[in-house]
């Protein structure tokens, strides 16, 4: 028995420390300077040879090489001629920092029990030790919405910087967002004998939405009460309706999308987001004319219907940015895989969505729907020094490099824990990078 503990003990010590994340960075000591880089902003514009400065964590300057004079006195030089520069990634609708391994329970913290949770705060639970988030910064991936699911109402979102030492150090802005599970019209099982999904009539279904109605009367009833009993529920609600927080629905088939969308319009909600997939294009207009913007969640799949082209999802994001719908993307499925953000990007732009058009929908769109565009989403003076510089383009698989990442000016340690198996075997077996 003794022997089992000794060899249990020493197998925690060495994968435990393969598996450290690196230490969080360090504040900013002094203003950096990266000279000569090509600066993609972010809002569509590109600058061949720029200088982009920041100090103190904040863009100080962001200008054209060729036309501007400055006195380099003061800052630390980096030259980074030749290379591209990019905004911090933003990841919306993602459970990183609530999920390390999905097979085991007690490493997933992303739901809570009950139905009507918009007081249930991700950002609490949020794990800075998850070996996940120094894997999606390599990729240009620096911020990411802490989600939690389930239920009717699965409660608060938080918008957290991949590095920290805690939460309260990762958390950049705090409950952005309250995510709603609108009620399906169809409910449907998969059949692996016939290898078909099912679908058949929800029959609750206009029970469950007048349950929904009612949670939204009580909401505005307690935010018009003066004297009243502190619910939590209910306080947390009042977000939707004063504008600080988005209702991010989560539904798919164009009935839901619409009766979800009228239904927040009727009860108040200032703001409002879908989560969905293709069935989003089927309301484009409807959704364009009510400037109601989508997350769409998972471009690299096969379409929800029989009926529509097989390349349909990659052409999801050019269709819905034409129809004039803001559109941000995410991923669902494997979190690890999350990481591949930028290269669903590079994807609309491989089916005809213009390349900077294409940066809109990992940076300033999902910055414009969590209500930070003015602090993140693009280069400008003013802004958070939330940045990346990459060998070539970031959206393309083969040529993104990152080479250095900075979160609010702090230098990002870019090692993880597959490029440290990587560089281990590379080594043992001699073979060459």
């Amino acid at each position: 028995m003794k022997i089992r503990i000794i060899i249990l003990l020493i197998w925690s010590a060495t994968t435990g420390l393969l598996a450290q994340v690196p230490e969080p960075a360090a504040p900013q000591e002094e203003a950096i300077l990266l000279k000569g880089g090509i600066a993609h902003l972010g809002n569509g514009q590109v600058i061949q040879n720029s200088f982009i400065a920041f100090d103190q964590g904040k863009i100080t300057l962001v200008a054209d090489a060729t036309r501007t004079r400055i006195d380099f006195a003061g800052y630390k030089i980096i030259d980074i001629t030749g290379k591209h520069v990019y905004p911090g990634f933003i990841l919306p609708n993602s459970q990183v920092g609530l999920q390390e391994v999905s097979s085991i329970r007690a490493m997933d913290d992303y739901r809570e029990r009950g139905d009507f949770n918009p007081n249930v705060r991700a950002l609490v639970a949020y794990n800075t030790d998850s070996e996940l988030p120094p894997t999606f910064r390599v990729n240009g991936i620096l911020l990411a919405e802490t989600t939690p699911t389930g239920g009717r109402f699965s409660g608060s979102s938080s918008l957290m910087h991949m590095d920290g030492w805690n939460w309260e150090d990762a958390v950049h802005t705090a409950d952005v967002a309250i995510h709603m599970n609108w009620p399906a019209r169809k409910t449907g099982q998969f059949d692996f004998a016939t290898f078909t999904f099912n679908r058949k009539p929800n029959k609750d279904y206009d029970k469950q939405v007048r349950e929904v109605a009612a949670f939204f009367d009580d909401a505005l009833a307690y935010g018009a009460a003066t004297a009243k009993e502190r619910n939590l529920k209910l306080e947390a609600m009042q977000g939707l309706f004063d504008g600080t927080k988005v209702l991010m629905v989560h539904t798919s088939g164009p009935k839901d999308i619409v009766d979800a969308v009228a239904m927040a319009k009727k009860k108040g909600v200032q703001r409002v987001a879908i989560v969905t997939g293709t069935d989003a294009l089927l309301v484009k207009d409807y959704l364009a004319a009510n400037k109601v913007p989508v997350v769409l969640t998972r471009l690299h799949s096969l379409p929800g219907r029989e009926d529509m082209d097989v390349d349909l999802p990659y052409r999801m994001a050019v269709e819905l940015t034409q129809a004039g719908v803001t559109v941000a993307l995410s991923h669902t499925g494997m979190l690890a895989l999350a990481r591949n953000l930028p290269f669903y990007a590079g994807t609309s732009a491989a089916y005809g969505l213009d390349k900077e058009e294409a940066l809109k929908l990992i940076t300033l769109n999902p910055a414009t729907i969590l209500g930070v565009a003015d602090k993140l989403g693009t280069l400008a003076e003013g802004k958070d020094a939330t940045l990346f510089v990459s060998e070539g383009d970031a959206l393309d698989f083969r040529t993104n490099k990152v080479l250095q990442a900075y979160i609010q000016g702090r230098q990002l340690h870019l090692k993880n824990r597959q490029q440290v198996l990587y560089e281990r075997y590379i080594k043992k077996y001699g073979l060459q990078k």
